[in-house]
């Protein structure tokens, strides 16, 4: 078994921190993945890692080779990627990160045609609101819903999405209209943890910015729940129109004080700083831009 093999397999335990999550991530088997690290092990004559039935841990000398092995691994897949970013040939795996509402509703009947298109290529897609770190945790590509700062990262814009402060007509109903956002102080509001300014919602208004401290019934970190709250007529939510688009034009939910609007957010793929970018990539991101060249939610 040759050298590149060992260092791949172990350079995948240590990132994914287990044999059989390393084993997944490169489509092997654990008992595959078990055997090339202890080969390499014994190569060196050194022990690079702890083995105990609840956790991986790295020896000193585990720590310094999985840092040069890291460094030779990338070296390689940039030099290949270079070579075939001249040929257009989309092959191997893909990691991509995306936020759990909006990976549900608009990129989960995408990745079949994209398939369809590139047979070669194998998608691994992990969905979470969670921000993570693309080059510590592996990942080829990330689709983020926020205005970015500046960073190391890569961005290409897709689309925008506006927050829209909405309720149901039964809610309405039942607990009055509020007309302006001060008003918002004496309703149920269903709350996304992750939102910047936590409990205090801003707009733009017809005399300049507002900001109102709300008082929310249920805190989720989750969108969907606060948009099922809201579908149940349990208050008021501010969610993104990739959302709650079809629910406003169906009548179910009520976009509220229309002349105060919410923030603009870009939805953007976002992919690490290289020299040269993979054509498996390249050609998932060409995709997703064409796809939500006219997003449905702006129907």
């Amino acid at each position: 078994m040759d050298k590149f093999q060992e260092m791949r397999a172990f350079a995948a335990v240590v990132d994914a921190g287990s044999f059989v999550k390393a084993a997944d991530a490169l489509a092997s088997s654990t008992p595959v993945i078990s055997r090339l690290v202890a080969e390499l092990e014994a190569r060196l004559g050194l022990r690079l890692m702890h083995r105990t039935t609840r956790k991986l841990s790295l020896t000193e000398e585990g720590e310094v080779f999985h840092a040069r092995c890291k460094d030779l691994l990338a070296a390689v897949d940039e030099a290949e990627a270079e070579v075939t970013s001249r040929t257009g040939t989309a092959a191997g795996l893909v990691r991509i990160n995306a936020p759990l509402s909006f990976g549900i509703l608009h990129l989960a009947d995408l990745w079949g045609d994209f398939m369809t298109r590139h047979p070669k290529v194998t998608l691994d897609v992990t969905l979470s609101d969670r921000v993570v770190d693309l080059v510590e945790e592996g990942y080829d590509l990330a689709i983020r819903i926020a205005r970015l700062p500046n960073s190391s990262l890569i961005t290409r814009k897709l689309a925008t999405t506006r927050m829209v402060m909405c309720a149901s007509p039964q809610y309405l109903k039942r607990a009055g209209v509020p007309r302006r956002p001060s008003e918002l102080a004496d309703h149920s509001v269903l709350a996304y943890s992750y939102w910047a300014t936590r409990d205090e919602w801003q707009f733009d208004g017809p005399s300049g910015k507002v900001t109102v401290r709300t008082r929310p019934s249920i805190r989720s970190n989750n969108g969907e729940t606060c948009r099922a709250g809201a579908l149940q007529h349990r208050g008021i939510v501010l969610q993104p129109s990739f959302m709650v688009g079809a629910d406003l034009r169906s009548g179910t939910l009520v976009e509220l004080m229309p002349e105060y609007r919410s923030i603009e957010l870009d939805i953007s793929a976002v992919y690490p700083t290289r020299k040269h970018v993979s054509p498996k990539v390249r050609l998932l991101i060409d995709f997703l831009v064409e796809s939500f060249r006219t997003p449905r939610w702006l129907d």
